[in-house]
């Protein structure tokens, strides 16, 4: 069985913000084809060597996507199911798996069931897909209480032990299959998702296409809760439905470790997750270092140049890597009180917000490379080094392996790597094809500052 995810580099873009939608809904307006803007620039996504395209939420919804209305209709700010159903088309002819961003555990104030729950009250049919309905007063003034995602009420919680609720989640999913040809979900909150909806979910979504990649948003906990279902090896403890998590303990470790020059918060994380021994082996989980909730990483370094070292940890360590739209180029935003929209500009505002041009290239570098060598996508990972500003580590898979090494340091530094071995020639097949040799099964090199090397015997 194919584990497509492994083999991807996924681009990530939240569609309402990209497209320049309005901030509401006014759920009377004819559908405008906004969507075009995003097929329009699918070729550049491609040149660059993303081959996964997840894409935020798309379907009606009040306002941000994640207070969804109607799963089955295309949210009329960014276009008709027929524009969706082209921008896929569009992306499978580039190449491209396509995923989308599925909100199952929370509706917003305006979808059709919780309207019937505000006619009807607590007591009646309605409340049965809620969860925790009881008679009170809620936040917004009704005869009655409910649980609202993480305490806000615009987003009321399903009860998703409900029959009728479950079939139509599934349904939905189902369609979306059938009728744009996705590859895969991820599933928004997917730790607070009931486990026997989660169950059901992916043991439908994979009789309809055995490929189906299942990738569950996870901020905290143990990821094997929810992911492990077709890991290569099985991680330690116990494994969950979905093939995937957002690997969160390495976002944070990625932008921290370079913000505070201490490789060593990252190598611990690596090291915990995928080596020897190591909790999270043989799972492919999402890896990435900004997205729609939280602040650029550019905004979080405190030199620019370390997003050069960033991006190349991101396209070697183990995981699938995603970049988020605008970050290629360095855009940097930060969250204001109250609301996330600084961090989902249009693709205008978030292209001329990036400063850095030649950071867009030296990602197209490391997507090559990534997809040229095969231990950097499916090999274990070994620690060779660690210091506060330099690291190294090996990845090997099939009797092949590639060492990188990272210099996050404002000058060029010398280390030497305990590679083990024959003496020999190495290649650094990121810059130029440069050999150097081992003795004794030490490789000494020089790396350039703010920049990595990636070695391979010559």
């Amino acid at each position: 069985m194919t584990d497509w995810a492994r083999d991807s580099i996924f681009y990530h873009v939240y569609p309402l913000g990209f497209c320049g939608a309005p901030r509401q809904n006014d759920f009377s307006s004819a559908p405008i084809p906004r969507l075009d803007k995003l097929t329009a620039d699918l070729g550049r996504i491609a040149s660059l060597g993303f081959n996964a395209l997840y894409l935020g939420p798309l379907f009606e919804s009040v306002a941000h996507g994640y207070d969804p209305v109607d799963w089955r209709m295309v949210d009329r700010r960014l276009g008709s199911r027929n524009d969706l159903a082209s921008l896929c088309a569009q992306a499978r002819q580039l190449g491209m798996k396509i995923v989308f961003d599925a909100v199952f555990n929370h509706v917003g104030r305006e979808h059709p069931w919780f309207r019937a729950l505000r006619a009807q009250g607590p007591g009646s049919p309605a409340a049965e897909r809620f969860a925790m309905v009881r008679p009170g007063r809620s936040p917004y003034g009704e005869a009655f209480e409910y649980e609202g995602w993480a305490g806000y009420y615009d987003l009321a919680k399903l009860n998703l032990r409900h029959e009728a609720t479950k079939a139509e989640l599934i349904g939905a999913a189902l369609s979306w299959i059938e009728d744009f040809g996705i590859d895969g979900l991820r599933l928004d909150a997917a730790d607070c998702l009931d486990p026997l909806f989660l169950e059901e979910l992916s043991a439908a979504c994979r009789a309809s296409k055995s490929e189906f990649w299942l990738m569950g948003e996870m901020v905290g906990g143990d990821y094997r809760s929810l992911a492990g279902r077709r890991a290569l090896a099985p991680p330690a403890g116990r494994s969950g439905p979905l093939d995937s998590t957002t690997n969160y303990e390495c976002y944070k470790g990625l932008w921290s470790s370079l913000a505070d020059a201490n490789y060593f918060e990252i190598a611990y994380s690596l090291k915990r997750q995928f080596g020897e021994g190591g909790i999270y082996r043989g799972l492919t989980l999402y890896a990435f270092v900004d997205n729609h909730d939280v602040d650029r990483a550019a905004s979080k370094l405190p030199r620019e140049e370390l997003l050069f070292p960033l991006y190349c940890l991101l396209f070697t360590m183990p995981g699938a890597p995603s970049v988020y739209y605008g970050s290629e180029r360095g855009a940097r935003a930060t969250k204001v009180p109250g609301s996330d929209w600084p961090l989902r500009p249009s693709f205008e505002e978030a292209m001329g917000v990036g400063t850095r041009p030649d950071l867009e290239r030296a990602i197209a570098a490391l997507a090559a490379l990534r997809k040229r060598l095969s231990p950097l996508r499916r090999g274990d990972y070994k620690e060779i080094m660690v210091s506060s500003l330099a690291m190294a580590f090996e990845r090997a898979s099939d009797g092949e392996s590639a060492i990188v090494a990272l210099n996050a340091a404002p000058s060029a530094s010398r280390v030497e790597l305990r590679v083990g071995g024959p003496d020999g020639l190495w290649r650094d097949e990121l810059n130029g094809g440069e050999e150097f040799g081992s003795r004794g099964g030490v490789l000494r090199l020089e790396l350039p500052r703010t920049w990595a090397r990636v070695l391979c015997r010559a």
